[in-house]
């Protein structure tokens, strides 16, 4: 039987989700009574690209399958990447449509949704409602009404779920949080992420370096027919109906449509912006303002900049974050006052800085820190991103990227796209899901699906 999604207030939905997601190894209420060994029976809905990856990872790593998985069922609207797996996975079940596979839901444990953005809260939300554990690509969801109902959904399953952030298990994270929050570098008031990835409306230049994206500046007038292995209706799911073209499919070129993705910054948000959320325990900012090219009605930006507003946080100081996308950096990254990586994440304290990308971080000015004491490790080396999943899956153990914590994150970055397409500041009223100063910036927050597809 469904539950029903109650209200929560900010206070009640904040002091859950920073409890949980601070820390990879707070505790969280107990799932069920299992040992590590115990199997887990999973489906798997979207086992092609990430998808594949995340089906080897998590049923046959290193090409060996795991005995503690047992994949019952795969999904898939591309039948190529279907009929791929099912042959190395002969005995699971196999569907074009993933509303017909929770029909026969009954030996599930565990879901794993790797579908295109657009569909990610359509494939996870009836998961959740059957008390089924989820894993769930980057990003959550595709837009922020659906990010606050698929958080309240899992906060009331109480079901293991993890957001398919990889680097948030790495030790290079654990040690750049472990030196923003015992005060390395001090307060921190400041913030920026810059990444190199120009995915949206690119200029003529943009896009001959970015050769598998094909250039287009607008909506084609006219469509192409679909490839016979492809569902196209499938995967439009609950988008807007348009005809097939090349310059929708396959991944990455959908990223960049609004209908099907948000650009860079909601993908790569989700894995940069994470390490800032995580180490100065940030939660709903309280405005944002973006700045690039004018909005496109169809299309998310290359190049962009969003600086987000946070209140003070417990003994933390009120910061700015501010995201840099594309030809977009920060002024001390133009200045040369800083190594200029083509991504990264910078913290700036009263007392210093830290620089830091997925594999690697330093401190700043390098001579004042020659002879610096790093703190003792105080948050635990992860057993591996997909790891805590599965034994949080079986024994009730935290995840690192949880949706009480990576809802917050999904949110935060959908509204660096609200406040671009709305072309002005948005002051956040987290509270009631809305924006204050501005009725119309209101519509980006959400969508009516196609009909056929719905999240009631």
């Amino acid at each position: 039987m469904r539950r029903p999604i109650t209200a929560w207030t900010r206070r009640q939905f904040l002091s859950r989700s920073l409890a949980l997601g601070a820390s990879t190894f707070a505790a969280p209420a107990l799932l069920r009574a299992g040992a590590a060994s115990e199997r887990v029976n999973v489906a798997f809905i979207g086992v092609g690209g990430r998808g594949g990856g995340n089906l080897s990872e998590l049923a046959s790593p290193g090409g060996q399958p795991r005995q503690d998985v047992n994949v019952v069922a795969l999904c898939d609207v591309d039948r190529r990447h279907l009929d791929r797996a099912a042959a190395k996975y002969p005995g699971a079940r196999t569907y074009g449509d993933f509303r017909k596979l929770y029909d026969d839901a009954g030996d599930i444990d565990a879901v794993v949704v790797s579908t295109a953005e657009h569909t990610h809260a359509y494939a996870t939300l009836p998961a959740l409602r059957l008390g089924k554990h989820v894993y769930c690509e980057k990003p959550l969801t595709h837009n922020v009404v659906e990010a606050r109902l698929i958080t309240q959904a899992a906060a009331q399953a109480n079901v293991a779920t993890q957001m398919g952030t990889q680097g948030h298990a790495s030790s290079n994270f654990r040690r750049v949080v472990e030196l923003i929050q015992s005060g390395a570098i001090g307060p921190v008031r400041e913030a920026h992420v810059w990444v190199g990835r120009a995915w949206g409306l690119q200029s003529a230049e943009e896009a001959e370096r970015n050769k598998d994206i094909v250039y287009v500046t607008d909506r084609p007038a006219e469509g192409m027919t679909p490839p016979e292995y492809l569902d196209w209706d499938l995967w439009l799911g609950p988008a807007p109906y348009r005809p097939y073209h090349e310059v929708y499919f396959p991944g990455p070129k959908w990223y960049r449509w609004w209908d099907f993705g948000n650009g860079t910054m909601s993908d790569l948000g989700s894995h940069w912006n994470d390490l800032p959320f995580w180490a100065l325990k940030l939660d709903a900012p309280l405005s944002i303002e973006a700045s690039g090219p004018a909005p496109h009605p169809e299309l998310a930006p290359a190049s962009m900049s969003a600086v987000y507003e946070y209140g003070p946080r417990g003994e933390l100081p009120a910061c700015t974050l501010t995201w840099h996308q594309g030809t977009h950096k920060p002024a001390i990254w133009n200045a040369g006052g800083i190594p200029q990586w083509d991504s990264g994440i910078l913290f700036i304290g009263d007392n210093g800085m830290v620089l830091a990308d997925y594999a690697k971080h330093t401190l700043l000015p390098e001579d004042q820190f020659r002879d610096f004491q790093r703190p003792e490790p105080f948050i635990a080396d992860s057993p591996g991103h997909h790891e805590e999943w599965l034994i949080a899956c079986k024994t009730g153990s935290p995840t690192g990227s949880p949706f009480s914590y990576a809802g917050l994150l999904t949110e935060a970055n959908h509204l660096g796209n609200v406040a671009f397409r709305a072309g002005k500041k948005i002051l956040w009223d987290s509270e009631a899901l809305r924006i204050t100063n501005d009725e119309s910036a209101n519509q980006y927050l959400t969508r009516e699906p196609r009909r056929g597809w719905s999240l009631a």
